[in-house]
């Protein structure tokens, strides 16, 4: 096994022999748990899921049970994998009945981990993603599964976004050409092939960008595999999750990403299909999710087919990042997943292309 994949040392002697450094060294962590006053004696860890980008730990200490999220190993991107910001956004968005972890801590000091990281609250839940789990079991269920994603994303874009700690998230005005002028420059700095489909897609999303109707908090990243359910009916969501990406813009940025990326049979699978258990029977569809958020939000949708190229060339830019740090070595493999994105990358922006193509006609 490479010694880049040594992901917990004790010490920070041992993570200096190692040609990567660790994602947890456990004696400056306790040390911080113990000036914390988190539970007493010895850590126990275990890594929650399989993130390519942050990394998230269930750690249990005493009567303790929490858990801590950070960013990737070093090198990390400028202005990428912001953890304090993430806790900061939660802490903001908790205050507004957003249903997000308690944060318990956030810590800015890179003497512990040698990168921010902060601490919350163990949630009991499940996540949705290419198993279907008991409590789905019954058609009914499914779909409430359905609803109810649709609802939490309606309701957060109904958060006031005038109260203060909300307005501080981020400067709405301009989002959508500031996030096409971003994800264009991405491309070059992560990818060692031309695909220039990148390219045109990005002057024709430049081209055709609608007008704003709303301002609103923005996830970034919503899709069932960012909402955990409760473990027990009915059906409810336990939390949402992964908010690095979050700040305010324009609401149907997020319901563009997550109907381009909800499994649906009429639909071709991409790679960012991942809860693909929705494409079974019970579950709505792509259309009558779109229809349920309107009759929450009373949004014209007729430019969602925009925001849903702008969600898979944006998929395919931060994609192909990935891509490019696996085959250079900075990087762990992610399952099949992380080999399958030398197609999947061209496939979505085949998708995207054939989205703006449509459109044109």
């Amino acid at each position: 096994m490479s010694a880049t994949l040594v992901d917990v040392v004790d010490t920070f002697a041992e993570a200096a022999e190692l040609p990567a450094p660790p994602l947890l060294v456990t004696e400056p962590l306790t040390e911080y748990f113990d000036a914390c006053g988190i539970g007493s004696g010895r850590l126990q860890w275990s890594r929650i899921g399989e993130g390519q980008s942050n990394v998230t730990y269930r750690i249990r200490r005493g009567d303790a049970d929490v858990v801590l999220r950070r960013g990737p190993r070093p090198p990390i991107p400028k202005s990428t994998h912001d953890m304090v910001r993430e806790a900061k956004i939660q802490i903001a968005l908790g205050a507004q009945g957003v249903d997000v972890p308690r944060i318990l801590q956030v810590c800015e000091d890179e003497s512990v981990l040698g990168v921010p990281f902060y601490i919350m609250d163990f949630v009991d839940g499940l996540v949705v993603t290419d198993a279907l789990p008991a409590i789905l079991d019954e058609r009914t269920d499914r779909q409430r599964f359905s609803e109810i994603l649709v609802d939490q994303l309606a309701s957060l874009h109904s958060v006031d976004v005038t109260v203060p700690d909300v307005a501080a998230l981020g400067r709405p005005d301009g989002y959508l050409k500031r996030q096409v002028a971003l994800f264009s420059s991405l491309w070059d700095q992560n990818t060692t092939r031309s695909l220039p489909e990148v390219a045109r897609i990005g002057q024709w999303l430049e081209d055709n960008r609608p007008e704003t109707q709303r301002h609103s908090v923005v996830h970034g990243d919503y899709r069932a595999g960012n909402a955990m359910i409760k473990p027990d009916r009915p059906i409810e969501v336990a939390a949402i999750l992964d908010w690095e990406m979050s700040t305010l813009g324009d609401p149907l940025a997020d319901l563009g990403y997550f109907t381009a990326t909800y499994a649906d049979p009429k639909y071709p699978q991409t790679i960012m299909d991942l809860t693909p258990v929705t494409s079974q029977d019970g579950f709505l569809d792509r259309a009558q999710m779109m229809q349920r958020y309107q009759e929450h939000t009373g949004l014209d949708l007729s430019a969602l087919p925009w925001y849903q190229t702008l969600a898979l060339w944006k998929a395919a830019i931060f994609s192909e990042a990935i891509y490019t740090r696996w085959l250079s070595g900075e990087a762990p493999a992610a399952g099949d997943f992380t080999g399958s994105l030398k197609q999947g990358v061209p496939l979505l922006l085949e998708s995207a292309s054939a989205i703006s193509k449509n459109l044109e006609r």
